[in-house]
């Protein structure tokens, strides 16, 4: 919490009550523009004036510019800095770009690899600080994912969530989301690649019934949504090694038929077609991916709004279609 609004690192930062306030938010907002334009603000505006300032030490398309129509459409404004082109990059500290930013701008994002950074620059910011993915966690991600669910008439309560490939940071969210919203995920990794321990033992403990295999087949049995990352991420050395770990774990047609017949496919993208999904799924009536990118925009404008305490934790929950 800051003196201007509320951080949001993780999905534990905002909660059960206001994930579901986030998603009927995004919801309306989402129905309610369908015939405007796509840079005209929403009718209330309810961001006018304020500016967003988004500094991305990583590359980034969907969130950067899914943070910029989000401010657009509620009436404010962001500006971007990465290390290449700011002081970040000659070496000054995150403790006093958080300081300065804080007395120009409204809130941040950040986008970086390391998640004590995010953390760090939480602890010296006064204005809200919004994690735009991070090593460890990419909350905004799973907000976006959980409403794309919904929109295809799948109730949170008793879904079955079958993840394939890496344990990374998307699944810790996913994981995350599962012990709040009290969901059932179903990890399909090759050895040496599982998810946190920690991270799982905490969704368990949560309530969230979280099984960990290296069995492709068993996590795709009559899963609802399946869900999968990009193998390689940027700077990774081991690239060959890992492709080879990962390929019995590609979701492909034979695959997703052990899910229901109703099932959807998830990727938040960017994709290699062909290494952790194949093109007949990527392509086929059963995903949702585009569909899933464009409600970035709409899960990021109620993420602003829970942050500037503009949305409250009070609203109706909507946890189902």
């Amino acid at each position: 919490m800051t003196a201007g609004g509320r951080h949001f690192l993780d999905l534990s930062d905002a909660g059960t009550d206001a994930i579901a306030a986030m998603i009927a938010d995004a919801i309306d907002r989402k129905a309610a523009r369908k015939a405007l334009p796509k840079g005209q603000p929403d009718p209330d505006a309810p961001l006018t004036g304020r500016v967003l300032a988004s500094v991305f030490e990583k590359n980034s398309t969907r969130t950067r510019i899914s943070f910029d129509m989000a401010m657009r459409q509620l009436g404010g404004s962001m500006l971007t800095l990465d290390s290449a082109s700011s002081q970040l990059g000659r070496g000054e500290s995150i403790a006093d770009t958080a300081r300065v930013l804080s007395r120009m701008v409204d809130a941040i994002v950040l986008r970086t690899d390391s998640h004590a950074k995010i953390e760090e620059m939480a602890h010296e910011a006064n204005v809200p600080v919004i994690n735009g993915l991070t090593d460890r966690s990419h909350p905004c991600q799973i907000i976006a994912d959980l409403l794309t669910i919904i929109e295809h008439g799948k109730p949170l309560p008793g879904l079955q969530v079958a993840w394939f490939g890496d344990g990374n940071n998307v699944l810790n969210s996913v994981l995350e989301a599962a012990g709040l919203l009290k969901f059932g995920v179903r990890v399909a990794t090759p050895a040496g690649y599982e998810p946190n321990p920690k991270i799982v033992e905490r969704a368990r403990k949560a309530g969230a019934e979280i099984v960990v295999t290296h069995d492709p087949t068993q996590a795709a049995k009559q899963a609802d949504v399946l869900m999968t990352d990009t193998w390689i991420s940027m700077g990774q050395t081991d690239a060959e090694q890992k492709r080879a770990a990962m390929t019995p774990f590609r979701v492909d047609a034979s695959l997703l038929k052990k899910a229901k017949d109703d099932a959807i496919f998830l990727h938040c993208l960017p994709a290699h077609v062909g290494d952790e999904v194949s093109e007949e799924v990527f392509e086929g009536a059963q995903s949702v991916v585009f569909a899933q990118a464009e409600n970035r925009i709409h899960a990021q404008k109620s993420i602003l709004l829970w942050s500037f305490g503009l949305l409250g934790q009070d609203a109706e929950r909507r946890t189902g279609p």
